[in-house]
């Protein structure tokens, strides 16, 4: 029997992005449907978070995400341009998103189409794994998302016009996140229970298991 899960997720998340990789090759070997969910970062959902968090937990994440990477054997380099736009002296949040807004969009609509994990994985490897300047620029977006198996001008073309439906969709996610039992991602979430954060992977495999995972055919 397939098992039903799903990821909650966001594009500016450096533990999301690392722990992308392995849920997409569980999802690949073993009969599960992952149903992916992005939701905007916590910068967008909460503006002031950075002004208030400890000023010690930036240094020690730098320090974490970079050691995780090494372990993983994943490449890591902070994103050029951040996807959230943020004044890094004073953290105040920009109502003016250009890259987190249509990127989320752009997610939600991949999902829509089977493709959403997938998608996630290449486009999070271009923003965080690639040291590319300009992510955002080029045909940098168009070839991820036709690495992902889908057509980013057929994408662009959906989006358009359809923003308030596909907001309303994120904002459907995170109220879904928290009624999981969490606010942060990633959030991987199997029969209600949920495993927050990129080392808990193993232990949700673990208890897919139980409910009786099995490899696909």
């Amino acid at each position: 029997m397939t098992l039903k899960a799903q990821l909650y997720w966001s594009f500016r998340s450096p533990y999301s992005y690392l722990a992308t990789k392995r849920y997409r090759q569980i999802s690949e070997t073993f009969d599960v449907d992952v149903e992916v969910k992005p939701v905007y970062p916590i910068a967008i959902r909460n503006p002031g978070f950075f002004a208030d968090v400890n000023p010690l937990w930036i240094p020690y994440l730098l320090k974490d995400i970079n050691r995780i990477a090494e372990y993983e054997g994943l490449p890591l380099a902070f994103p050029r341009p951040d996807p959230v736009v943020m004044n890094n002296e004073t953290r105040e949040i920009s109502p003016d998103q250009p890259h987190i807004f249509w990127i989320t969009r752009l997610g939600i609509e991949a999902a829509s189409r089977g493709k959403g994990l997938a998608l996630l994985d290449e486009v999070s490897t271009l923003i965080w794994g690639s040291g590319i300047d300009g992510w955002n620029e080029g045909d940098h977006l168009a070839e991820a998302v036709a690495r992902a198996g889908l057509d980013y001008e057929e994408l662009q073309a959906a989006i358009a016009g359809n923003e308030d439906k596909l907001d309303a969709r994120i904002a459907a996610n995170q109220k879904d996140l928290e009624s999981a039992g969490h606010w942060g991602v990633p959030t991987f979430v199997i029969n209600d229970e949920p495993f927050f954060g990129q080392d808990r992977i193993e232990l949700a495999l673990w208890r897919m298991e139980q409910l009786g995972l099995e490899k696909r055919n």
